[in-house]
């Protein structure tokens, strides 16, 4: 690697321009020269086309019916050489693509012009002759300035493309890296944004843990936990009663056999049984007059079950009804409901809610900020991304491309 030049990118441009001097700015100044040189024989040729069309009109309006037809075509003839004139862009700053382009564009146009030249000016004789002639004698010298200039681009410039387009790069490059800065600075910026937001969200996080853990909450949540275990208690000292409670509510709901309040209690303990059984009163008569009638549908085989289902339904039955098997659970249920409602009416507990309520809302507005912070960072962190590979490649292309044209072998930091 002891051979190996390296340049930052704000001096490669500097070296290289001083390297290549002596055969680039001939061939650019060149390039200039015959870019001028077309420009003056493109407006050279536009006026004679105003020429032709000027004198067609004149010829026109004089109605004379042996030149009448031809200085109609030759007329219609200037027109289209005017606008395929307006069509051709001499660039304003020169480099191989727009002389490329350009010499193309015009090789177009003259060729379209040739076909015209050769397909009308005949039919147009012998009138007009001088006007035809002064016209075909320009455009022969355009043509001829063209074929230099495409002999100039195959041969001279095409030598130095490479460079030029190194050169290019080079100042492409350098916005590149300025825009990277910039966009490290704005990476910076989204990183801290979203680092406030996050410590927000901990200290908020943090209020709303403290007072959760107060004496209130914390009993009230306490108290819910005991509640889930009771809910669970009273589904599994039920389970074997649910299937019989939904085929039964079925049954009554179309042929009757229950009060309306017996029914709304019967569909309670199938959606919620914990609920249902808490408010009940005490020994649960609701329950007791519910299992009555359900043993009696069973009995007359109004309601029908499966052996084993109506077997395990009927041992419940018998220890809910006669065994008071629910007696303690009840108790427990009532007791704990009744805990929850005084302990969530209180002033403390009212108080700690509302506060609680509030950090809720401020997580979320600060949950929504993160989200927006995000997905900013994203879009920069993308970005930088994409400008560093774009730098990267330049980089390598300019090394390559010194390469190719000088044979040094460079490194761009």
């Amino acid at each position: 690697m002891s051979d190996v030049t390296k340049f930052s990118s704000s001096n490669i441009k500097g070296w290289l321009e001083s390297e290549t001097s002596s055969i680039f700015i001939p061939v650019h100044e060149k390039a200039q020269k015959s870019l001028d040189e077309m420009r003056r024989a493109l407006e050279n040729l536009t006026e004679t086309s105003k020429m032709l069309l000027e004198n067609s009109s004149k010829e026109i309006e004089k109605r004379n019916m042996k030149t009448y037809r031809r200085a109609r075509a030759l007329n219609k003839l200037a027109r289209l050489f005017l606008d395929r004139m307006r069509q051709i862009k001499v660039p304003d700053k020169v480099s191989y693509d727009s002389f490329h382009e350009f010499v193309q564009e015009t090789q177009k146009a003259f060729l379209v012009i040739d076909v015209d030249i050769r397909n009308w000016f005949p039919r147009i004789s012998p009138f007009f002759i001088l006007d035809r002639r002064k016209f075909s004698s320009i455009f022969e010298k355009a043509k001829v300035l063209l074929k230099e200039l495409n002999g100039f681009l195959t041969k001279d410039y095409i030598k130095t493309k490479t460079l030029e387009e190194t050169f290019q790069l080079i100042d492409k490059l350098q916005t590149l890296e300025e825009q990277l800065a910039n966009l490290g600075e704005q990476r910076k910026k989204a990183e801290g944004e979203k680092a406030l937001v996050e410590k927000e969200i901990a200290e908020t996080q943090q209020k709303m843990a403290d007072l959760k853990s107060k004496g209130g909450i914390s009993q009230l949540n306490q108290i819910n936990m005991e509640i889930e275990k009771l809910r669970k208690e009273v589904k599994h000292n039920l389970r074997h009663l649910r299937k019989p409670f939904i085929k039964f509510s079925r049954l009554v709901s179309h042929k009757g056999g229950l009060t309306p309040e017996e029914l709304r209690k019967l569909n309670q303990y199938i959606e919620n049984p914990f609920n249902a059984l808490a408010t009940e009163q005490a020994d649960y008569p609701m329950l007791r007059q519910i299992l009555q009638k359900l043993d009696r549908s069973m009995s007359e085989k109004k309601l029908k079950l499966k052996s084993d289902k109506m077997r395990k339904a009927e041992q419940d039955m018998d220890n809910i009804l006669d065994k008071n098997s629910l007696t303690n659970l009840h108790q427990k249920c009532m007791n704990i409901t009744m805990r929850k409602k005084q302990l969530s009416t209180s002033a403390e507990v009212a108080e700690t809610k509302s506060d609680l309520s509030k950090l809720q809302e401020q997580l979320e507005n600060l949950e929504r900020r993160k989200g927006i912070a995000e997905s900013k960072q994203n879009v920069v962190n993308r970005t930088y991304g994409e400008t560093l590979e774009k730098i990267q490649n330049h980089k390598t292309t300019i090394e390559k491309n010194v390469f190719d044209f000088m044979d040094r072998r460079i490194h761009v930091d």
